[in-house]
């Protein structure tokens, strides 16, 4: 675990350099928005459509690997919708709740660090996490949010749903890449050489922007955070485990892939939904915070368990 430990430790090396520079006004909260929709619009788009442009989707897609994250994610989920109603949350609080419970930072800190860690194999199981993660997840709470306000379910919910994935550059560039994989049409020396270059500067440019970010975020409502950070950083890679390992057959280096995904800290973008739609933004913020910090052990602890 130890060398395991060390070999995370540049990545969040990274997001501490990005908080104390957030931390010390040196790096403002424009530029930290700045940084992050430069990474997220281009860096990382880049990276995920060069990625997905060298592979083909029979080597993404897998029924198995699906099923079983879906499962595992679904239980963690479904605990924590169940507990927040137990405490007289209403549906748009649970809903945000359960989206702390199983939504990690695929994007920003997964797909660098683990490809790096766990071989450039990794990159398929990865994208197939966060694929479901925006496609299945990332539907289903604006679904129930909206149509917790509105009171039913309407073809104007559905339609929000389909631009926002349709205007998700993370969607977008992974589909690309796979139709120009799936064509069979080759890249330029030029092009791919820009793509390489742009994309090199997602890994530290989002580590940057993570740490930035948390510099903005404050530990309020710590018990309920402490809870949530509980489930994303612990239940969910255990249900994800047991999924995999023992429910459905996926491959072993697969299944170590995704349960590695399942151990990192809450995702930044449920800030963003939380804010969006004015529902509890402190306790997701303070869930971040601390899933963020205590994830540097947690997260070497299972990745040295899976290899």
């Amino acid at each position: 675990m130890l060398d395991i430990f060390l070999q995370t430790l540049p990545f969040f090396a990274l997001i501490g350099l990005g908080y104390g520079a957030g931390r010390s006004g040196f790096f403002t909260p424009e530029a930290t928005a700045y940084l992050t929709k430069f990474v997220f619009y281009f860096a990382l788009s880049a990276m995920l459509f060069r990625f997905s442009a060298n592979l083909s989707l029979g080597e993404i897609f897998d029924w198995p690997f699906v099923l079983a994250y879906l499962w595992g994610t679904m239980f963690i989920y479904l605990i924590a919708t169940g507990v927040a109603l137990l405490r007289k949350r209403g549906i748009e609080e649970a809903a945000i709740e359960a989206q702390c419970a199983v939504i990690g930072n695929v994007g920003f800190l997964g797909i660098p660090m683990l490809v790096l860690l766990l071989g450039e194999q990794a990159i398929g199981p990865v994208m197939l996490v966060l694929a479901v993660d925006l496609i299945v997840f990332g539907s289903l709470i604006v679904i129930l949010i909206t149509g917790s306000r509105d009171g039913r379910m309407s073809p104007g919910v559905l339609r929000t749903v389909g631009i926002g994935l349709l205007k998700n550059p993370m969607i977008v560039s992974i589909s690309l890449g796979l139709i120009v994989s799936s064509i069979g049409l080759p890249i330029p020396k030029p092009a791919n050489e820009f793509l390489s270059l742009l994309g090199a500067a997602a890994t530290p440019g989002a580590l940057f922007a993570i740490g930035a970010s948390l510099a903005t975020k404050s530990a309020e409502r710590v018990v309920v955070a402490g809870w949530l950070s509980f489930a994303k950083l612990v239940l969910h890679p255990a249900a994800v485990a047991f999924a995999a390992l023992v429910m459905f057959p996926v491959d072993a280096y697969a299944a170590g892939v995704m349960i590695a995904c399942a151990a990192l800290p809450v995702a930044g973008n449920v800030y963003i939904l939380a804010q969006h739609y004015v529902v509890a933004p402190s306790r997701v913020s303070a869930s971040i915070l601390i899933s963020t910090a205590l994830s540097v052990i947690t997260i070497s602890a299972v990745i040295a368990a899976v290899t």
